[in-house]
């Protein structure tokens, strides 16, 4: 029997045509290592796992299609064939193609639809809403479990506790956190009850956050009448909804500090304008007081009772000075009355005597009426000044139903209607109260023309 002998070049020669006929297209994943990248621009490196490696050439004419950057460490997948190199009798994959693999695929998927999002306009600037700077009623679409909302519960309760939360439960992670998210977004938009939406979770993997990256999700945030603020994971992490939402804010606590002012800024400004308007009311009090206190003095000065006042103390000179008159007189007729007693007792006629004593009597009688008819008139004068003078005084006056009309802007006392235009505001004073009016219509003095 013969036996069947190879030489190493024909058995190398058999293996590779093996290779390439039975695995003439294959996709292999693994970790890149031995990368060694010489100045022929072709690529040699390994794929390995945790139990076995296997060598690759990718040569300079497939490079320029690759999608990611050959590093050692990262986890590739690579199309390409099997094939052996003959002189050395290694068996190699010679390949083609090269992709991300794992968070890889997932981040070119990101930059993938990030391309087509930013393209069709949803990143755009002018389609973005502004936020209200009061806003009171929040929706919050996160996971009910999550420290996600109890940041931003945290935050609103610190800085604006008027502020109402509405949570919308769902899951942030897995297949059906994105549907469960869009539902959330277009319930919320439906209530109409919400000034703003937050929608975040906590930080997290890229596939942990890889609802926030769904197109649909992306969809319904641009789609929200409602003006919803992205706060996905931690301030390096970065999502679709980043882009598409109305704001990003870094964390869930941040959101909230976003939506949300300060009361304590509002409690500073409050006591400033409290300060700023008790100044002025106390200025203005005290203003108020000194205008009172003139008034006060300058109508106490011109009062009709101060007059009338001063009026009394003259007539009680004038009674007091008549009084003294009437006693000098009588004093004087007294004095008389004995010079002429004396004479009588010189003379003694009693027919004389009684003549004298007769006209000494009606001269007495005389006097007495004289001194009282001067009092009468003195009285009567006084009586009448008195009444003169209260019926002058402008109160009286404007007790019997008359009143003061004075010009709004000059001041001036209105006495006749030659004085006025159409238009002008008038002040009329009663004797109780004060009318402001609008001349409407002016009629001329009848009897004047």
């Amino acid at each position: 029997m013969q036996k069947n002998i190879f030489t190493p070049s024909q058995l190398n020669r058999l293996v590779k045509n093996e290779l390439e006929m039975t695995f003439p297209s294959i996709w292999i994943e693994g970790e890149i290592s031995n990368l060694s990248q010489p100045g022929s621009g072709h690529l040699y490196f390994s794929l390995k796992d945790n139990k076995a490696q296997i060598n690759c050439a990718l040569f300079k004419g497939s490079r320029s299609g690759l999608s990611v950057k050959p590093e050692n460490g990262i986890l590739v997948r690579v199309r390409g064939k099997t094939s052996l190199y003959e002189p050395r009798g290694n068996y190699q994959l010679i390949a083609n193609r090269m992709e991300p693999a794992g968070a890889g695929e997932l981040q070119q998927r990101f930059e993938e639809l990030k391309k087509q999002l930013a393209q069709e306009g949803l990143f755009a600037a002018e389609a973005k809403q502004a936020l209200a700077q009061n806003n009171h009623n929040i929706a919050v679409i996160t996971s009910a479990s999550g420290a996600a909302i109890r940041d931003i519960i945290t935050i609103l309760g610190r800085r604006w506790p008027l502020a109402n939360v509405r949570l919308y439960p769902v899951p942030v992670q897995g297949n059906d956190a994105a549907p469960a998210i869009v539902t959330a977004l277009k319930a919320a938009n439906q209530h109409n009850w919400a000034d703003v939406i937050i929608l975040g979770r906590g930080g997290g993997s890229l596939e942990d956050l890889w609802a926030f990256n769904e197109e649909t999700v992306a969809r319904a945030v641009f789609a929200s009448d409602i003006p919803v603020v992205s706060a996905v994971g931690h301030e390096i992490d970065t999502v679709i909804s980043d882009f598409v939402a109305d704001l990003r804010a870094a964390t869930p606590s941040a959101a909230a500090e976003l939506v949300v002012p300060d009361q304590r800024l509002y409690q500073t400004r409050l006591r400033e304008h409290l300060r700023s308007l008790t100044n002025t009311v106390e200025s203005s009090f005290r203003t108020r007081c000194q205008q009172v206190d003139n008034f006060e003095r300058r109508l106490f000065s011109r009062h009709p009772e101060k007059q009338l006042a001063q009026q009394r103390q003259q007539l009680s000179s004038l009674q007091k000075r008549m009084a003294k008159a009437l006693s000098r007189c009588r004093r004087d007729a007294q004095v008389q009355l004995q010079q002429w007693q004396q004479r009588l007792v010189h003379l003694h006629p009693a027919a004389k005597i009684n003549d004298k004593l007769a006209n000494i009597q009606t001269q007495r009688q005389r006097l007495q009426r004289g001194i009282l008819l001067q009092l009468q008139t003195q009285q009567n004068l006084l009586n009448s000044s008195a009444r003169t003078l209260h019926a002058l005084s402008p109160l009286t006056t404007l007790e019997r139903g008359y009143s003061i009309t004075r010009h709004s802007m000059t001041g001036k006392v209105i006495v006749s209607a030659e004085q006025l235009v159409q238009g002008d505001t008038l002040s009329s004073t009663f004797a109780s109260g004060e009318v402001n009016s609008t001349v409407t219509e002016i009629k001329p003095n009848k009897a004047a023309s």
